[in-house]
């Protein structure tokens, strides 16, 4: 009975059906110690991805990255990134950029690749989520998360989570 909130908890990190073997720890400079990410990785600021760091997911062939917000309005979270292929030799993407041979899916803010985060009031919650998988996923750029989900299902090897906020401007 134990087992089962670990494996519900594991379900829903991964988004696609599969629980994880190991964590996979995700860090970034551009998220302070308080969590607050910085501004200039924002839609208000330089709209710049941040640089992301981590460490785990032994064995992974590519990663994948989906950047979500959890605090929107809306029946589901507003997808501010996806990108996959991410050479599973790396483990650091830098600021503003996506290694070659990686793609980059479709956002909610109409656009493909990274929209920075730009609540529209208060302070809301940036998911960045990271996904270690088994091979390289058949999927064109410009996807949506639905298709990027089904096609991890069954390749992903570890995941982990950063969790920033950011305030909209004049918020607390």
């Amino acid at each position: 009975m134990k087992m089962v909130p670990i494996l519900i908890a594991c379900l829903a990190l991964a988004g696609c059906g599969v629980a994880h073997a190991a964590g996979i720890r995700l860090t970034s400079a551009a998220v302070g110690v308080d969590g607050r990410i910085a501004a200039r990785q924002s839609a208000h600021g330089q709209n710049l991805s941040p640089p992301l760091s981590w460490s785990g997911g032994a064995g992974a062939k590519t990663y994948a990255i989906v950047l979500e917000d959890s605090d929107a309005p809306g029946a589901r979270p507003f997808v501010h990134w996806l990108v996959w292929n991410i050479p599973g030799a790396m483990t650091s993407l830098a600021e503003g950029r996506v290694p070659a041979g990686a793609a980059q899916g479709a956002n909610d803010a109409g656009g493909t690749g990274y929209f920075g985060p730009r609540p529209p009031s208060g302070v809301h919650h940036y998911h960045f989520k990271i996904f270690a998988l088994d091979g390289t996923l058949a999927l064109a750029a410009g996807a949506d998360r639905a298709a990027l989900s089904r096609a991890m299902n069954g390749h992903v090897l570890a995941g982990g989570e950063l969790v920033g906020t950011f305030a909209a401007p004049g918020a607390r």
